[in-house]
């Protein structure tokens, strides 16, 4: 799945675009960009993961949320 959408203005009634999106690096932006869909991914549809083509950097991101997941500790935010 996508990670979410964002437009102008950077700041929306109260809804803050992240300033990594903000921030002009191509690369940290397109990390983040996929470390969201594989968020939102295992949050709503974890079956898709099981066939999904995913790096070893996908793997390491999809195990830490997994474990915050287990240990209780809250992973989202209006503004990551």
């Amino acid at each position: 799945l996508e990670g979410p959408q964002y437009t102008r203005p950077a700041d929306f009634r109260g809804w803050k675009v992240p300033q990594i999106l903000l921030s002009g690096d191509h690369a940290a932006v397109a990390r983040w960009r996929r470390e969201r869909a594989l968020q939102r991914t295992l949050e709503r549809r974890p079956d898709l993961l099981e066939q999904a083509q995913l790096t070893d950097r996908d793997r390491e991101f999809l195990a830490r949320l997994v474990d915050r997941q287990i240990r209780g500790i809250d992973h989202c935010s209006r503004a990551t």
